[in-house]
């Protein structure tokens, strides 16, 4: 493949300014934090260029009573827990209908309780290390912000300090309670990723959606129902407001070939699907007139 096609270019902060405020540089598709996100976007906007944003995630699951537990379970777990939490589609927030919560949470800390944490470039490694100590230093905040708010910790929130994992950015997959289901509060509007599922008990379908819509963000969300009403709330205009909008699927099980992107501070554009070409390409307007007159708008005539 000609250079002129595809080019990889590492470096840090000078790269991507490089790549932002560059006129030759049509579109930017960039992925990374909300924060970064905001400052490619003004920089780009800023030379009217165009960009495809997929920022933060901060996805829910929402699982009611009639779910099927066998499914659901190891699909939650499995979204915030896989190379630990750090994929833009992990759960952060699980919302249980107070009927089935008990049940759903002995199921969930008993997978929790049979993860290994190891090299993460072994196949069979679920839990490796975080990507950086600023990674390390956003757990133990977020940890420490639970803590502070009284929540229930049911498993995890340390590090793994037995040798060698004390080596390395290794933490404790971990569910918590908040006290409060407050959606406004940080700890359900800001995503650590890391591997911290924080939970809460609805009583009502509508309930779940407020809060699974309260937050900034905006990319991935399932619903586990077998209830045909449910969905047709779910995928409604009231519904889920993510770009992302699963039934009976997790939040990490983004179909490749559907639309892949978000809503809200997630950003806008997609990046999959029949649709997504369409964002890189450059479009045009052409008439071609083949008369003998040449009609104006608004059926304006001049007399010669």
């Amino acid at each position: 493949m000609p250079g002129a096609v595809a080019a990889l270019v590492t470096g840090g902060r000078d790269v991507g300014s490089a790549i932002a405020e560059s006129r030759e540089v049509e579109l930017v598709s960039f992925t990374g934090s909300e924060l970064v996100g905001q400052i490619v976007g003004k920089t780009v906007m800023s030379r009217l260029g165009k960009t495809i944003l997929e920022l933060g995630g901060n996805n829910a699951s929402i699982v009611m009573p009639d779910a099927d537990l066998s499914l659901a379970v190891p699909s939650v777990f499995f979204g915030a827990v896989g190379t630990a939490g750090q994929r833009c589609t992990s759960t952060r927030r699980l919302y249980l209908h107070r009927d089935i919560a008990p049940v759903f949470l002995e199921r969930l800390r008993k997978l929790y309780g049979t993860v290994k944490p190891a090299d993460p470039l072994a196949d069979n490694t679920l839990l490796g290390p975080l990507h950086s100590h600023a990674g390390l230093e956003a757990y133990n905040d977020t940890i420490k912000h639970l803590r502070s708010m009284d929540a229930e910790i049911l498993t995890g929130g340390n590090r793994y300090m037995e040798a060698p994992l004390n080596a390395g950015n290794f933490v404790q997959p971990t569910i918590a309670i908040p006290k409060s289901a407050d959606p406004t509060d940080h700890i359900w509007k800001r995503e650590a990723f890391a591997p911290i599922l924080n939970v809460a008990v609805f009583d009502s379908l509508e309930q779940a959606i407020e809060w699974n819509n309260a937050v900034p963000q905006g990319l991935s969300s399932s619903l586990w129902s077998r209830n045909l009403q449910n969905m047709g709330k779910w995928i409604g205009p009231s519904g889920s407001d993510t770009g992302i909008v699963n039934v009976n699927v997790g939040t990490s099980g983004a179909e490749i070939g559907a639309a892949f992107g978000g809503n809200k501070s997630t950003g806008w554009g997609r990046e999959s699907g029949g649709d997504a070409w369409k964002q890189y390409v450059r479009w045009s307007a052409c008439t071609i007139n083949f008369s003998n007159d040449a009609p104006l708008a608004q059926g304006i005539s001049f007399s010669a």
